[in-house]
């Protein structure tokens, strides 16, 4: 997932903005969705698209470390899932000699909420 989104360190990133990406994965049990190919039997992925927007674009944090944390946080929380692992990327970070920018990855579980 991709989003301008408003957050960092300095005040210059949070005016202007840039872009962060999102990345997803999901451990759930899928047996009754393969069963009956039905969508209300699966988690609904533009519904988790939205719960990450409403987070990344909504909401301000200075790191993307509390990003990650809260999309994972709101996951856990609205889905019917066991593990997410969830990687933020900001790929215009402003710091000197970071070419490619950041990116924090961390994986929680249902009983870690």
């Amino acid at each position: 997932m991709t989003f301008h989104a408003h957050h960092g360190v300095w005040d210059e990133e949070r005016e202007i903005g840039q872009r962060f990406e999102v990345d997803l994965e999901l451990s759930t049990d899928v047996t009754q969705a393969a069963g009956s190919d039905k969508l209300k039997d699966t988690i609904d992925l533009y519904t988790v698209f939205e719960s990450v927007e409403q987070i990344v674009v909504r909401q301000t944090f200075n790191l993307v470390e509390t990003i990650a944390e809260r999309v994972a946080e709101k996951v856990l929380t609205d889905f019917a899932i066991s593990e997410v692992r969830v990687i933020v990327r900001k790929p215009r970070a402003p710091i000197r000699g970071i070419q490619d920018g950041i990116e924090v990855e961390i994986v929680r579980r249902q009983q870690d909420s």
